[in-house]
């Protein structure tokens, strides 16, 4: 369907180009790639409450929706200049380079399974904090935090790795049909505002059973594994296909 309304722009109005730019964001965002590493993401969000269940799933969503957006404007960024090194500045940035980064998102998607698995976090991390008496004696006092620390940085980092990769040949397959240069960066603009709410809505859905399994540690457990898993063999997929077609870091083992 985005193939489609690529073909269409160089004869499309600048109306159609902007909300093409928009619904090809919007799709792009649903991507299962992208999908699992936000995924993984909104795993290591939960947290005990005690909180109402309503109040429960709207801090829930709140939460996964600025791991979406962050998400978003991370890949934003990162097609916003890609376009201004080639429209802008005039660099020659080949469209396989642009491919292999392919290869960073299947390595970062096993790192970011196996990191799942790895993750402590479920319900509360217990600490241990230790004092000394007066009379020399050393007490060590373990206890759990409710509040889990969140690492937003890392949803940015995860989109700027996901913009540099497929999608970033898939814009540039894009501008490179139209000539006007208000033009490309409007579409650029508008495709980075699809993807981000396409993210939002994308990563808020997948909170939801995270905020409600702090109601049963199992649960949690099922969930972080069930994600880890995923996104190992999907990040193990698209190491598989770039070996296979034979284009490996722009070498052709055919």
């Amino acid at each position: 369907m985005i193939e489609e309304i690529i073909k269409q722009l160089p004869t499309a109005t600048p109306f159609f180009v902007l909300v093409a730019g928009f619904v090809i964001g919007l799709l792009h965002a649903f991507e299962p790639d992208h999908v699992i590493a936000i995924a993984t993401q909104n795993s290591k969000s939960t947290q005990k409450s005690s909180l109402s269940f309503f109040r429960k799933v709207g801090s829930g969503a709140i939460k996964s929706s600025i791991l979406g957006a962050l998400w978003g404007a991370g890949h934003t960024s990162s097609l916003v200049l890609v376009s201004l090194l080639i429209f802008v500045f005039s660099m020659n940035i080949p469209i396989e380079m642009l491919g292999n980064f392919e290869i960073g998102v299947g390595i970062m998607l096993v790192a970011l399974g196996f990191f799942t698995f790895r993750n402590k976090k479920l319900i509360g991390e217990k600490h241990i904090h230790h004092h000394t008496h007066d009379d020399g004696m050393i007490h060590a006092h373990p206890h759990t935090h409710d509040k889990t620390h969140s690492h937003g940085h890392k949803s940015y980092i995860i989109g700027c790795i996901h913009g540099l990769a497929g999608s970033g040949s898939l814009v540039v397959l894009a501008l490179s049909t139209l000539h006007d240069l208000q033009t490309i960066l409007s579409f650029v603009l508008v495709f980075g505002i699809g993807s981000i709410v396409g993210m939002v809505l994308v990563s808020s859905v997948i909170g939801l059973p995270f905020s409600l399994s702090f109601y049963s540690e199992r649960i949690t457990k099922i969930l972080r594994y069930f994600v880890g898993s995923l996104s190992i063999i999907i990040g193990v997929d698209i190491l598989y296909n770039i070996v296979m077609n034979g284009n490996f870091f722009g070498l052709s083992l055919s």
